[in-house]
């Protein structure tokens, strides 16, 4: 223990539980599968705010939101992609952990 430590009894250790949260796919693929049903289900509700909010990185990215902006429907195809596309994968990941 170094200078100024003091043990405490009972108390646990906040390394290993910084470690668990850090190294776990699981987490990971939760994360990612909720980031896609709750972004695609914000692409069906509001189509061109949501790829507004999209609209930055290389120039054929942006280009390609823009062009979702113009076409609501087709954003709402997209968002409907992605939450089915994440409900498959929360179910698919909850049968490989």
């Amino acid at each position: 223990m170094g200078r100024g430590a003091t043990a405490r009894i009972g108390t646990p250790s906040h390394t290993g539980e910084v470690v668990d949260m850090l190294i776990p796919s699981k987490r990971w693929k939760h994360f990612a599968a909720m980031a896609l049903i709750g972004d695609g289900v914000m692409a069906v509700i509001r189509p061109e705010r949501d790829a507004d909010a999209w609209e930055m990185g290389p120039r054929a990215w942006r280009q390609l939101m823009r062009r979702l902006q113009r076409n609501p429907t087709l954003t709402r195809a997209v968002g409907a992609a992605q939450v089915l596309g994440g409900i498959w994968w929360a179910l698919y990941q909850e049968k490989d952990d």
